[in-house]
C-alpha cells in the first residue's frame, strides 16, 4: 500500500504528515523521518513550498520520499557540535535509515529513505 500526500510545507503540515504516516505504517522511525524531511523543506525552501510525500511499504522495508520543486537545493549532512541548536536532521535520517539518498528529476528532487519494517 502507498500513502501519497500533496501538501504545502508549513509548520502545520508537519504534525498532519506525522499523524498520517503513524496511521499508515505504525512506525515511529518513518514518522520521525517524515518530520525531518518536511521540516528541512520548510526551512530551506520556504513556507508554502508544494511538496509530495510518498510512503510505500514492502514485506521488509518502508520507503519514505519527499519531492519538492527545487532540484538545486541539495540536502547536505552537517557536522554539529553540542552547542548547535539545529542541523541534525540528516544525521538523524542517516542513523534511522538502512539507506537514503537524493534523486534529481526535471524541475524537482526527491529525498528518500528506506527503513526496516518495525
Amino acid at each position: 500500500m502507498t500513502l501519497v500526500l500533496r501538501l504545502l510545507a508549513t509548520p502545520g503540515a508537519v504534525p498532519l504528515a506525522r499523524h498520517a504516516v503513524r496511521e499508515h505504517t505504525r512506525s515511529h522511525d518513518a514518522e520521525l523521518c517524515v518530520s525531518e524531511l518536511l521540516t528541512n523543506a520548510l526551512l530551506h525552501l520556504g513556507e508554502g513550498t508544494p511538496v509530495t510525500l510518498r510512503v510505500t511499504g514492502r514485506a521488509t522495508r518502508t520507503r519514505v520520499e519527499l519531492t519538492d520543486p527545487d532540484p538545486r537545493a541539495w540536502p547536505v549532512r552537517r557536522h554539529t557540535t553540542d552547542g548547535d541548536e539545529s542541523g541534525r536532521g540528516l544525521a538523524l535520517l542517516d542513523a534511522l535509515a538502512l539507506r537514503w539518498g537524493v534523486v534529481r528529476g526535471p524541475g524537482s528532487k526527491t529525498v528518500w529513505a528506506e527503513l526496516a519494517q518495525p
